[in-house]
């Protein structure tokens, strides 16, 4: 990922209207994001696409991620 498409996903992870998701997210994007394949990645960028309730109930296991795809980064942000 190139570094102005990373600062921009900066942006949407912290700019959150619930601060949960702004940690959670950011930390992930701190801590594991760089340890996530080109596929893995664009999976993350789709999960901070979201709306943030609904990220949030799956995040949080208030929802089950139903999409096998997202379900492995929804697992590690749960964790982080």
């Amino acid at each position: 990922m190139e570094r102005a498409d990373y600062e921009r996903l900066r942006w949407r992870c912290i700019r959150r209207a619930l601060l949960e998701l702004d940690i959670s997210l950011t930390r992930f994007l701190d801590n594991g994001f760089d340890k996530l394949n080109d596929e893995e990645q664009q999976v993350f960028v789709e999960l901070a696409d979201m709306e943030d309730h609904d990220l949030w109930y799956l995040i949080s296991g208030q929802a089950d991620c139903d999409d096998p795809r997202l379900a492995p980064i929804v697992a590690m942000l749960r964790k982080s």
